[in-house]
């Protein structure tokens, strides 16, 4: 059996993840900072519910006790958690009003977490016989994609969601290295739509999770230290 801890996973693309995965016949964690929303979904899906704040100490060494205190393990982690911090009328936040506390905020969240979760959970990770981490990054980390004239990603005028996911892609390929009988990914859903952008995206959650729930299940024999989207490997 195969034990899964997906980090924000009470609504989109996380609980969509959660959703295919248990189907698939994952005993799978479902990360969500609230307790109450977290117990619901879980209970929905016939998961198990994690009360776990990617951007708290305490909160993430209690759901590591949580997950050794049950004794499944863990063999897959998906870092899904983050945030894309819009402004006033849900519009993006450009260069000339991006600020050192914005970008702490972002980074606080979407890289820190990723990390503390990551190396919170790296000892139960290594006792499995095929450990797997799913980043979940965006196609906007592609620094070929943003500087590159006439791609979808060039005309985005965001700077600290870019940046962040951009270090979670780094993140990626240096734990990947690190750990190479791990398969480690990350990965671009695609513009889903989902509260962390105001439900503008033009995917369903169904269609973001795709790369997602595939790349949680590679085999031992799978890619790591890459860039995924739907359609295949990304340019960095």
């Amino acid at each position: 059996m195969t034990t899964t801890l997906i980090t924000g996973a009470n609504k989109g693309l996380g609980h969509e993840t959660a959703r295919r995965l248990t189907e698939a016949g994952h005993t799978v964690y479902l990360g969500a900072r609230d307790a109450e929303r977290g117990r619901r979904a879980a209970e929905a899906l016939g998961a198990r519910p994690l009360t776990l704040d990617i951007t708290d100490d305490a909160s993430v060494a209690a759901a590591v006790e949580t997950v050794r205190a049950d004794g499944a393990g863990l063999d897959v982690l998906i870092n899904n958690a983050g945030i894309e911090g819009r402004g006033p009328g849900n519009s993006v936040i450009g260069a000339a009003d991006v600020t050192a506390d914005m970008m702490r905020e972002m980074f606080e969240t979407n890289v820190f977490g990723t990390v503390r979760v990551t190396h919170a959970f790296l000892p139960l990770l290594r006792r499995s016989a095929a450990p797997v981490i799913v980043n979940v990054s965006s196609g906007l980390a592609s620094l070929t994609g943003l500087s590159t004239p006439g791609t979808p990603a060039y005309a985005y005028p965001g700077v600290a969601y870019p940046a962040s996911k951009t270090a979670v892609n780094m993140i990626t390929v240096q734990f990947a290295k690190a750990f190479p009988e791990m398969r480690i990914n990350a990965v671009e859903p695609g513009f889903t739509k989902t509260d962390l952008n105001g439900n503008t995206g033009v995917q369903t959650v169904e269609e973001g999770a795709e790369i997602i729930v595939r790349m949680a299940q590679v085999g031992a024999d799978g890619p790591t230290g890459g860039y995924f989207a739907a359609g295949g490997p990304l340019p960095w």
